[in-house]
């Protein structure tokens, strides 16, 4: 009877060693499928005992300060992408945050709203500053720009550009 629970117990084990090995090895982009679903639960961890908020008992040391720095960059995140916070946690070593990408959002933009909120996070290219400040661009410029505005538009509602911002 042991033997038999044990089996069961490392054929488990090994099933779910695999699984992880799956998910683990897999680009994000090949995780996640709009189409599956648009809510996402992700987790982002400290490593080496390192406090992300709270206070450390073993130094003395308090961190309080990054849990609001971290849901204002939560908030401005949401502001500009098309990914909406749904919930939150925020602990001593890691948060968990669960988002709702709003694909028909970042589709309904204009093309000045999309380098508008690219523009929040940063500078853009030559094409876009130009056509912010309002020059004229020419056809081939213009062009050009319409190829990085619908490249920024997937990346403004894709999980992987919220990571990376």
């Amino acid at each position: 009877m042991i033997a038999l629970v044990t089996l069961i117990i490392q054929n488990n084990v090994i099933k779910l060693k695999q699984a992880m090995e799956c998910i683990v090895t897999k680009p994000r982009k090949q995780l996640v499928s709009l189409e599956a679903t648009p809510y996402y639960h992700c987790i982002s961890r400290c490593v080496r005992r390192a406090f992300l908020c709270g206070h450390d008992k073993q130094s003395d040391t308090s961190y309080e300060h990054r849990r609001t720095w971290l849901e204002e960059k939560l908030v401005k995140q949401a502001l500009v992408f098309a990914i909406d916070i749904a919930a939150y946690a925020i602990m001593s070593n890691h948060y968990h945050v669960v988002l709702h990408i709003n694909a028909k959002q970042a589709k309904d933009w204009t093309d000045e709203e999309v380098i508008d909120r690219w523009h929040m996070l940063y500078q853009g290219n030559l094409f876009s500053q130009r056509y912010r400040r309002g020059d004229v661009l020419s056809e081939a410029e213009q062009a050009k720009l319409n190829e990085y505005v619908q490249m920024w538009r997937e990346r403004l509602h894709r999980l992987a550009g919220l990571c990376v911002a």
